[in-house]
């Protein structure tokens, strides 16, 4: 009987709590007393931290139980009710009473299942927060990424500095991984288990207390030759089996930059799905499907060595594959091997595995690289191309459209953000009118820029792109998200007693430990208006012109209460024929009069066009606004020598990397010395 027929009561009787609770539990003992205390003093002692730490560990307990993936509930299954307590027990404005009497179920050894279950609805749903800003003045933190960069020459020492903040923690060894993003690979499994045990047959066996040829050193190019030989006997030992057929294959060129890098980049190994490419061709990250970084020392299995490494690979991927939703990649340190998945939050990855004890892993590995889908390797399944068309179907005033992709306009060159992605386009039903279609990952607690969007197209403003559609995506039936849908879900805190010992900060000055709220939803919004960035004007007076209509079109927004707290180079916008600029990207703006900080946890920004202000935490003003307008001029005139024609870095490059206050300094140092 499926769980889809079987009654709530009778999956509680089939699928028991039993001893699934015995270790949360006896860890929160003295706990039960405190909730049941009707002694003030008793209750007063109880902190928000000892809550969430309780809730933390509760839900860790219940989400591995068998009843959480089969118990319906209004998001589908618990499992998600228990995602969802995860995400909200660290938003500013979470009431922790109303998980009190969950907490007082769940420690009562007497308690029943079905009492449990039901409370954990109950505190999901009351606990949902508002879509609408909460009130506190606090302002909303700047945070830097490496796709606010502006004119940057992003060599690795600088680039590393804020790479390491933008991933955050990195979470390591998770239970379930693999199951997770090699699970679609029909067959795969079964196929491992046949490859391998032909690996271990035979006069002369490929694998017998480790993999035959592998270098005692592991000396990169020795690794290098070996991996390439032992990729292609695994596939020709797969050749027939019932397995989608292999489309990719690796590609090795450790000393060979590959093409599309601002700065130079070397890559130790990929997998690519070109057959004619081999190790004389100039590779693109445009080809790489997975990335590889090799380390001959096991002890490089760290944040500041391997980690980092792959991590700045898996932003040269993204960056370069405009329909790249997450990235899959691997580290091997001497024998020692991690499956990634870098994605719009940072980096998880599986747990460690030596390849010379468990074969039959590394065998289920390798023919997963070489076979699964574009999807499971993160490529968006919503775009679809044919031939040499791609094209997105939405539905707009009850009509269908197809819209079709010309090209990409930009593509922040980041790895965790909201990392828009612009295209030009133009749909099947008025071919002759440009249209923009626009991708961003944005943070679910904020204001979908979409209904703003439009709000302020209906309001009549001038001078801002114009809205014609928006949606948030689906895949898989699914809303495609980062934490449920990129992710499947896997609990980042799993089976171990402290949530530390899995996590491990990209940067020692970022906390160890990721707040179960972080996750980003994929929003798409489609604009009437298209244009080119304004220091791509063709004189100095219609670049006047442009900013003049900009500052016009700020005004306007600001007249419909609209603070837009993102003004930028490559938000000012000036259109092909140059009779009309407009600002873009209402990501970050918000209606007045506000009252408190989104229930994002960071900002980002271009870091160089910020108002000293809010670099030193002011609250947001207009005013601040109208500084960067003041930046952005500033910019083009130190960076542009004339339409588009890029002078290169300068002295003020330093403004993409530097810490807020010193960056502050700077900016008064500059405004002082002019």
């Amino acid at each position: 009987m499926t769980s889809s027929n079987q009654t709530r009561a009778e999956v509680i009787r089939d699928y028991p709590i039993a001893n699934g609770l015995d270790a949360f539990r006896s860890t929160h003992r003295g706990l039960l007393a405190s909730l049941q205390s009707t002694s003030g003093a008793a209750a007063a002692n109880l902190s928000c931290e000892d809550i969430q730490s309780a809730i933390l560990a509760l839900s860790s307990a219940l989400l591995p139980l068998p009843a959480s993936r089969r118990l319906p509930s209004g998001r589908g299954y618990i499992r998600k009710d228990i995602l969802h307590l995860l995400f909200v027990i660290s938003c500013d404005h979470f009431d922790f009473d109303r998980t009190k009497p969950l907490l007082e179920a769940a420690l009562d050894h007497n308690s029943l299942d079905s009492q449990i279950w039901d409370l954990v609805t109950a505190a999901a749903l009351e606990s949902t927060p508002p879509r609408t800003i909460t009130s506190s003045l606090q302002q909303t933190p700047w945070k830097n990424s490496t796709g606010g960069f502006a004119n940057s020459s992003e060599y690795r020492k600088d680039i590393d500095r804020v790479l390491k903040r933008e991933l955050g923690p990195l979470h390591v060894g998770l239970p379930g991984f693999h199951d997770a993003f090699f699970g679609g690979v029909k067959g795969l499994s079964q196929a491992a288990d046949i490859v391998f045990q032909r690996c271990t047959s035979g006069d002369t066996p490929l694998f017998l207390e480790g993999w035959n040829g592998w270098p005692e050193n592991a000396n990169q190019d020795d690794v290098l030759a070996w991996l390439k030989e032992i990729i292609q006997k695994l596939a020709a030992k797969a050749d027939d089996l019932d397995l989608p057929p292999a489309i990719r294959r690796p590609l090795a060129v450790p000393k060979r930059p590959i093409q599309g890098s601002t700065s130079e980049r070397k890559l130790d190994i990929g997998f690519i799905s070109d057959p004619k490419a081999d190790e004389n061709a100039r590779c693109h990250w445009s080809q790489i499907q997975i990335a590889g970084e090799l380390k001959s020392n096991p002890s490089a299995d760290t944040t500041a060595k391997a980690w980092l490494d792959i991590g700045r690979y898996a932003r040269e991927v993204l960056a370069s594959q405009d329909t790249r939703r997450f990235v899959l990649a691997f580290t091997l340190c001497g024998p020692l091997m991690r499956i990634w998945v870098f994605d719009r939050l940072g980096g998880i990855s599986s747990e460690r595995f030596n390849i010379n004890e468990d074969g039959r892993q590394f065998v289920a590995t390798i023919l997963g690289f070489i076979q699964m889908s574009d999807k499971d390797l993160g490529h968006d399944p919503t775009i679809i191309k044919e031939g040499t068309q791609r094209y997105i179907d939405i539905e707009r005033n009850g009509k269908k459209e197809r819209i079709f992709i010309q090209k990409v306009i930009r593509r922040a060159r980041c790895l965790a953000g909201r990392a828009t992605t612009c295209w030009k386009a133009y749909s099947d039903l008025d071919p002759a009118t440009p249209l923009v279609v626009k991708d961003a990952w944005q943070y679910p607690e904020r204001a979908d820029e979409g209904e703003m969007l439009r709000y302020v197209t209906e309001k009549g403003v001038v001078n801002v792109a114009r809205y014609y559609h928006h949606t948030t995506v689906f895949v898989d039936g699914t809303v495609d998200d980062v934490s449920t849908n990129v992710r499947h879900g896997l609990n980042l805190f799993a089976n171990v007693s402290s949530p530390l010992r899995r996590t491990y900060s990209a940067s020692p000055t970022e906390s160890s430990l990721l707040g179960p709220g972080q996750n980003r939803v994929h929003r798409r919004l489609i604009l009437h208006d298209c244009g080119k960035p304004i220091y791509e004007a063709s004189s100095r007076k219609t670049l006047l012109m442009a900013f003049e209509q900009c500052l016009e079109g700020y005004e306007s927004l600001l007249n419909e209460g609209i603070l837009h707290r993102d003004i930028s180079i490559n938000n000012l916008l000036i259109s092909d024929d140059e009779r009309h600029a407009f600002i873009i990207d209402l990501d970050l703006a918000i209606k007045l009069p506000r009252l408190a900080a989104s229930g994002a946890k960071v900002r980002a920004g271009t870091r160089a066009f910020m108002a000293i202000g809010a670099l030193l935490g002011d609250e947001h003003s207009f005013m601040h606004d109208l500084e960067s307008f003041f930046w952005v001029l500033f910019w083009i005139c130190i960076h542009y020598d004339g339409p588009g024609k890029d002078r290169g870095p300068s002295e003020f490059e330093s403004w993409n990397y530097e810490k807020d206050d010193v960056l502050a300094r700077s900016k008064l140092g500059t405004v002082a010395c002019h």
